[in-house]
């Protein structure tokens, strides 16, 4: 049933289904003019509908590629960094992946079961295929993650190191003090 019917015991009132609320039904739609009229206005919205919802998954599919690892292929693995201190500032300097990891079996068709570190161990092995990105070597992307705390939601909390910079930044009317701070997880080329 309706989530709708569900939470009130009754079907809704929806231009479908407008003539069979209740026990209540219309046993002869041609004695009423306007029904038939109703009827031939429904299923002109629903032709119209599918073919609106045929052209847009046609355009969202020509756009999707399906990823297909092999067993063996190295990937990056998908993380979400909270950081509060900086409220949504430097979001282009988070650490956005770890890796590279091994792909040791294919679970399903997108499903897929990881060599993870030791340090997050109640996480599961296995992540569907959105959460990864493939491996091209490069020595730049390696990122160790024993090195990142990573909890079993497969977050990681930010925080500062080092105080780099102090300079004051003056307005007309007010001054402004400016920090530049180095993160844990990151270089000093990367400070905000």
């Amino acid at each position: 049933m309706a989530p709708y019917e569900a939470l009130y015991g009754r079907k809704c009132r929806s231009p479908i289904y407008w003539d069979e609320i209740e026990e209540r039904k219309v046993l002869d739609p041609t004695a009423v003019p306007w029904i038939e009229d109703a009827y031939e206005k429904v299923k002109v919205i629903h032709q119209r509908l599918q073919t609106v919802q045929s052209r847009q998954k046609s355009y969202a599919d020509n756009g999707r590629t399906d990823l297909k690892f092999e067993v063996g292929d190295k990937v990056f693995l998908k993380v979400t960094p909270l950081r509060s201190l900086t409220a949504g500032k430097g979001k282009k300097l988070q650490l956005r992946y770890i890796g590279p990891l091994e792909i040791l079996q294919r679970v399903r068709n997108m499903a897929y079961r990881l060599e993870l570190p030791a340090s997050p161990s109640r996480i599961y092995d296995v992540f569907h295929v959105s959460m990864l990105k493939k491996y091209h070597p490069d020595p730049t992307h390696v990122l160790n993650p024993e090195e990142i705390d990573i909890d079993e939601s497969l977050t990681y909390e930010e925080r500062p190191v080092q105080i780099l910079d102090r300079k004051v930044k003056e307005l007309r009317t007010k001054q402004i003090p400016l920090v530049k701070v180095l993160w844990r997880n990151h270089e000093v080329e990367e400070a905000t």
